[in-house]
Order: structure tokens, then sequence, then C-alpha cells
């Protein structure tokens, strides 16, 4: 549960036209990184203005994707806080197939900030392997696999390996030692050419 309390948004439209923009995507992950935060803060961590990061926000709250945080608010400093512990798309088809263009390419937009954001998550990591505590050195994987799959038995896969991944959520302390947050990114697409 997020902080206020929400599981996952199932983006629609209007929500993903409100979302598909990259500094409303890097404010909302930062907010889902991080926790709560004033414009000024969000300004400050990702080198923007605190105009836009202000201006984006409420475009962000005006889909329901974020709201006040009345539990840091003092005076007239506002806080952000995520409405949702996570976004996720139930068909993909009524974007891809949609007859207003700004649905179309809002989706395009959306799924390419992500796998730049996943991109830069994945060369960040490599860089800084020489840094990494001995014990995980040995404990990471950049792998893939090429399966022949029907299109219900990719979704079957898929879905059992969320399953498996929601098994070990709140399995370790967060003081536990040695322990660390590891990030996994699950990518599945069929190839264009077999």
């Amino acid at each position: 549960m997020t902080e206020s309390g929400k599981q996952l948004h199932d983006l629609n439209p209007q929500s993903l036209r409100g979302l598909a923009h990259p500094l409303r995507m890097r404010l909302l992950n930062a907010l889902r990184e991080h926790g709560p935060a004033t414009a000024s803060q969000l300004a400050d961590r990702l080198g923007e203005s605190s105009g836009a990061t202000s201006y984006h926000l409420r475009q962000l709250a005006a889909v329901g994707l974020i709201e006040d945080d009345p539990e840091h608010g003092k005076g007239r400093e506002r806080w952000w806080r995520r409405a949702y512990q996570g976004l996720k798309i139930e068909s993909a088809e009524e974007f891809l197939d949609s007859p207003d263009p700004q649905v179309r390419g809002a989706m395009d937009i959306y799924l390419h900030e992500i796998a730049a954001e996943h991109t830069l998550e994945v060369g960040a990591a490599l860089a800084a392997m020489r840094d990494w505590p001995k014990e995980w050195r040995d404990r990471w994987t950049l792998s893939n696999f090429k399966v022949r799959l029907t299109p219900e038995l990719a979704y079957e896969l898929y879905h059992r390996m969320f399953d498996v991944i929601r098994e070990y959520e709140d399995r370790v302390p967060e003081d536990t030692a040695g322990s660390r947050e590891v990030r996994i990114h699950l990518h599945g697409f069929p190839q264009q050419n077999d």
C-alpha cells in the first residue's frame, strides 16, 4: 500500500495523456522512489526550475496520479505524493489502435520513456559495479531468453513471473544487514522476424 492506501492505477486515455511527458514521468518516478516532496525539492533533484516542476505536478494532479500530502504540508509549502503504488495498462490495444492521434502519441511517448529509463538504470548499475559490496558481485543478472510462445502462453508466463516477484516483496525488512533494493526489469515482446 502507498501513503494514500491505493494499489495500482489502470491508465486510461485521459490519465495517459496527462502523464505522457518526459518531465512528468520523471516527477512521478521521483515521488515513487524518494517519497513525498515539494516542487522546489523535486526541481533541485531533477535539475529543473521550480516553475516547471510546479506546473507539471499540477498536471499530474489534474489526472489523479498525484495528490497533496497533508502529513507534510506546513503553511504555504505544498507537498505532493503519488496517488497509487504503481501504474498498469490492462489493454494496450485501446491506446495503440485509438482513433485519437493524441492518445496514440501519448502511448508512444510513455513506452519510449519507460524503455529509456530502464536503459539508464542498467547503465548506471553497470558503471558502479566495482563499488558494489563483495557479496553482491556474483548475485546479479543481465540475461535474455528466446522462447517460442503463443500470445496466451506469453501472457501466462509474464503473470507467473509477476507472481514470483510478488512472493519476495516485504520478505526482507529494510534494516536487514547486507540487504539492498534490487531493480528487476521485465521486457517481453514478439520478434518481428523468425
